[in-house]
């Protein structure tokens, strides 16, 4: 039986890819989408969600919007990244339809409550939506969370913070102290999955839906070219789906994971105890290693499989 997911993203250029790549996986059953800010303002972000979906013809998978700022900090957003839309580079129409709900929190509880089996939850964006959904909940229904976010070692927004668990860290906190089974696809594994020239030409020859993925990436290359000098664009969100599809493409280890929230040069860090170095118990799988050439061979061959 295909296993049931909420993904709870920001679209977002890689938020759109591992939205394809979810709804192209048998082995995954799409309930709904919830979409908070992050890549851009949450009308965007939202927007960007209900395009993606229209795009394959899959107007059947229902969208909430969610948190429109973090739960205590000041609203950012990542357009320097993503673009003035989130997802510059193809033009794609307005989207047609709207959203299901104004009230993720509520929306997901709901599917989450009447899902036949416990739900995984797959967030590629902010953690806002997931920390209230917890609050409301307390995680009733939810079979573990997968989340693209944190590093061991890295940062890609401040020099020791990733994006998503910058912008909220409080609610990133608050998922990480839940008790439940958490996942964290962080940068360590996510700037593995770069795609370069020659996974963009095997899109482009995949059909409509490729060329379109194609094209995303050589808008999204520019920002890592001129930052890191990268030939090419790492597909983070793409990788915590494919954690869920394929066990086993991403290495883990079962470790502590803390989120900094005070200090100044520090805030949104992610301190994983990789080598138990403290008695604090293990809290996460952390990501450590991905299987490069296996994750976009899944990636092609589904995305070849929408048209």
């Amino acid at each position: 039986m295909p296993t049931p997911i909420v993904l709870d993203c920001d679209p977002g250029h890689d938020d759109a890819i591992a939205l394809l790549l979810a709804l192209a996986s048998p082995e995954l059953e799409l309930l709904g989408v919830t979409t908070v800010y992050g890549n851009q303002t949450l009308a965007k972000t939202t927007g960007n969600a209900l395009r993606v979906l229209e795009l394959v013809g899959r107007t059947d998978v229902p969208v909430a919007a969610g948190a429109e700022r973090p739960l205590v900090r000041e609203l950012v957003v990542a357009a320097h990244v993503h673009g003035e839309s989130g997802l510059d580079g193809p033009v794609l129409p307005e989207p047609a339809t709207e959203p299901a709900s104004p009230d993720a929190v509520a929306f997901a509880a709901e599917l989450i409550a009447s899902a036949r089996t416990p739900v995984t939850l797959v967030a590629t964006g902010p953690l806002t939506n997931v920390a209230r959904l917890l609050d409301a909940s307390g995680g009733d229904g939810i079979e573990r969370i997968v989340l693209m976010g944190g590093a061991v070692a890295e940062g890609n927004f401040t020099p020791a913070a990733e994006f998503n668990v910058w912008c909220d860290p409080e609610a990133a906190a608050r998922v990480f102290s839940s008790g439940l089974d958490v996942a964290m696809m962080g940068l360590d594994v996510t700037h593995q999955a770069l795609l370069g020239p020659e996974v963009e030409a095997r899109l482009r020859a995949a059909g409509r839906v490729g060329r379109f993925v194609a094209d995303l990436t050589v808008f999204f290359s520019r920002y890592h070219r001129e930052t890191y000098g990268w030939d090419g664009a790492p597909i983070h969100d793409a990788v915590a789906v494919a954690h869920v599809v394929r066990p086993g493409l991403v290495e883990t280890r079962h470790r502590n994971v803390e989120i900094e929230l005070e200090s100044e040069l520090c805030r949104g860090r992610t301190v994983v105890d990789l080598w138990r170095r403290t008695e604090r118990p293990p809290n996460a799988h952390v990501g450590v290693r991905l299987e490069v050439d296996e994750f976009f061979e899944l990636l092609v061959e589904r995305i070849a499989s929408l048209g």
